[in-house]
């Protein structure tokens, strides 16, 4: 069987089995049977999912990353685990390039890093805490870009994400009878003063930045009562990192404010946070010559600016001296990444293979 069918393969099965974040028991036990399979070194952890596998000879390390976990939506009107973020394309494209790279005479040691829980936001801290870039000089990432942003047969040699934080928060005050408001303090009163105070920050347009409410949970069935407890998170991006410590500043001062105005409690705790890109130029630099020699300069983009977020900047944050930088493929994916019906030319992920393969040959 080629290799460019192998990596189909892979993706099959991984689509088909999608597991959730600190959950991927199975997928974990599928990447050690291939690896064993294949004849790749390679070990697992007793205390989380992930696996680390290793090829070729000699003192200097590079890496390369796959995240493996699925997120948890409604697909067809049922809950349940699935690949809308492009993580079996990743894991493909990255076991892609274990294959090409395999039977190479290699002058370095190729660490191939399977990361639980990006969707949280931390499986790459779990990574790191666990050795994954110990001695390693070079890393790259590798992810699906949507049909807007990069189309397909075009590959860019970096992705600038943005920062992301979700924060979590509870409005305490006082129920009372819908006749008799006077005697509480309603949380849904806090709530739209939440909302309405998030819609009016404003920094510079030059540089993107949100922030919004994507939960309420408050009242019951209940429809004459005025309820004085709720919960609530938002969700917070900025495309720098010191952007987003004003955003998270703005907010929390917001918060108290309105806590005051309404003579109700707010707690609050920030959650989640996922670093912005810091990408190294060295590392873009020798993507780009391999996207050039592997694709030609016609299909060679120059790096993306991304609103979304991914954990594996923390592993630039964690070891700044580190040259890392995450591969972008166009492969007309539509409608969009986390849409459950999400889709994409799997022609893409042989490329995405071979880019990878020559990307860490180069180095």
């Amino acid at each position: 069987m080629d290799i460019e069918q192998r990596i189909l393969d892979y993706f099959n099965h991984f689509h088909s089995h999608p597991e959730v974040s600190w959950k991927e028991v199975e997928t974990t036990k599928k990447l050690v049977e291939i690896m064993t399979e294949l004849g790749i070194q390679h070990h697992t952890f007793p205390d989380v999912t992930g696996v680390i596998a290793e090829i070729g000879d000699g003192p200097e390390v590079v890496a390369v990353r796959a995240d493996i976990d699925a997120l948890w939506q409604e697909v067809d009107g049922k809950l349940q685990a699935n690949h809308s973020c492009g993580h079996d394309a990743n894991m493909a494209m990255v076991l892609g390039a274990l294959l090409y790279l395999k039977d190479e005479t290699l002058t370095k040691r190729v660490r191939f890093i399977f990361q639980p829980a990006e969707e949280l936001g931390n499986g790459s801290l779990s990574m790191i805490e666990r050795g994954a870039i110990d001695g390693v000089s070079h890393l790259y990432g590798v992810h699906l870009r949507p049909i807007e942003e990069l189309p397909f047969g075009q590959v860019t040699p970096a992705l600038y994400h943005g920062s992301g934080i979700f924060l979590r928060g509870k409005i305490t005050g006082v129920d009372a009878h819908g006749a008799r408001p006077h005697q509480g303090k309603n949380a849904i009163d806090a709530i739209a003063a939440i909302h309405q105070f998030v819609k009016s920050i404003y920094f510079s347009p030059f540089e993107s930045y949100s922030a919004k409410l994507t939960h309420i949970q408050t009242g019951g069935d209940s429809l004459n009562i005025i309820p004085g407890s709720a919960k609530f998170a938002m969700d917070v991006r900025s495309q720098s990192n010191e952007l987003m410590k004003e955003l998270q500043q703005k907010i929390e001062d917001g918060l108290i404010a309105i806590a005051k105005l309404h003579d109700v409690e707010i707690t609050f705790e920030w959650t989640d946070y996922t670093p912005a890109a810091e990408v190294s130029d060295t590392a873009m630099q020798i993507a780009d010559a391999a996207i050039r020699k592997t694709l030609g300069d016609e299909s060679t983009a120059p790096p993306i600016q991304t609103t979304g977020a991914d954990d594996f900047h923390f592993y630039t944050i964690r070891k700044p001296e580190l040259h890392a930088a995450m591969i972008g493929i166009g492969a007309d994916l539509s409608p969009g990444l986390h849409h459950p019906d999400m889709s994409f030319n799997h022609k893409a992920l042989d490329m995405g293979a071979r880019v990878l393969a020559n990307t860490v040959k180069s180095i």
